[in-house]
């Protein structure tokens, strides 16, 4: 097989990793801070994409410039779910979070599909076959601005965390709730503000991600599945994990579609995945307990 084909491949799985590490984001941000496990992940995602296709089947805008409104649109969602649902759930056993947040997918998947239908819908823009040629790399135009943006997006929230004053008292509320309370931290307006974070991140990863998949009301399970696998390759809770988990996923995807057949790319991420729970079962960058 011809280097600079697998190369090329290669790249644009890296290059679509980023935007699966964005989404996979958003869910370690949740389950880092707040310890829900949101089962609605991907069902929040398909939302955000069909959100993206209405505004450029209906007003023309470019998904790329909706990453900020979409964003803005799931973080308000995200907020006022944790505020209402999930907050007088949070002392409450497991499985009793688990059926709550299931319920959550469902409604949401059913609502896309009374409101949409069943049929697939995309966002066909004008550069969706354009690329850029470096040498013998022909990189598609969407992937790279949707990386980009992905880029972007993941180090805006880097930069929030480690330097913000309310991001940093997010942190204390992850690091140690009872302390966080003691000092006076409001902990409940805290985890709304990480929940809606974290919907806003799968909010613009799905606003990108309506460039290169088409979306139906059934999409959300798989993507749900797969930013479960990317954050435990990764390390649960870690920030840093989830996009290099991210990366890993896509480019082993990749390469998988090229070498086997696109019908095998969930087997070798599950592949990685199970040799990690053998050999390093606190992920990539986790640490143990």
């Amino acid at each position: 097989m011809p280097l600079d084909l697998v190369v090329n491949v290669a790249v644009g799985g890296v290059l679509t990793g980023l935007v699966y590490g964005l989404m996979a984001l958003g869910l370690s941000v949740i389950y880092g801070v707040v310890r829900i496990v949101n089962f609605a992940h991907g069902e929040m995602m398909t939302v955000a994409m069909y959100g993206a296709v209405l505004l450029y089947t209906r007003l023309g805008l470019d998904p790329l410039l909706m990453i900020v409104p979409v964003g803005m649109a799931l973080f308000l969602a995200g907020y006022a779910i944790q505020s209402l649902l999930i907050n007088p759930f949070i002392n409450r056993p497991e499985h009793v979070q688990f059926m709550l947040v299931i319920g959550i997918a469902i409604i949401i998947a059913n609502g896309l599909l009374i409101g949409f239908g069943p049929d697939a819908r995309n966002a066909p823009v004008s550069y969706a076959m354009d690329s850029f040629s470096l040498g013998p790399l022909l990189l598609d135009k969407v992937r790279v601005y949707a990386a980009g943006g992905a880029f972007v997006v993941a180090a805006l929230l880097f930069g929030f965390f480690r330097y913000a004053r309310t991001g940093k008292a997010i942190r204390a509320c992850a690091d140690n709730y009872v302390g966080a309370r003691v000092v006076g931290l409001d902990v409940k307006r805290l985890y709304a503000l990480t929940f809606g974070i974290g919907t806003a991140c799968v909010g613009a990863a799905g606003s990108m991600l309506a460039l290169l998949v088409d979306v139906t009301p059934s999409l959300g399970p798989s993507y749900t599945l797969l930013a479960f696998v990317i954050v435990i390759v990764g390390g649960l809770g870690s920030m840093a994990g989830a996009l290099f988990g991210g990366v890993l996923i896509g480019l082993s995807e990749a390469l998988a579609g090229l070498f086997f057949a696109p019908s095998a790319k969930s087997m070798f991420s599950f592949a990685i995945l199970i040799l990690l729970l053998l050999f390093r079962p606190q992920g990539l960058f986790g640490r143990r307990a």
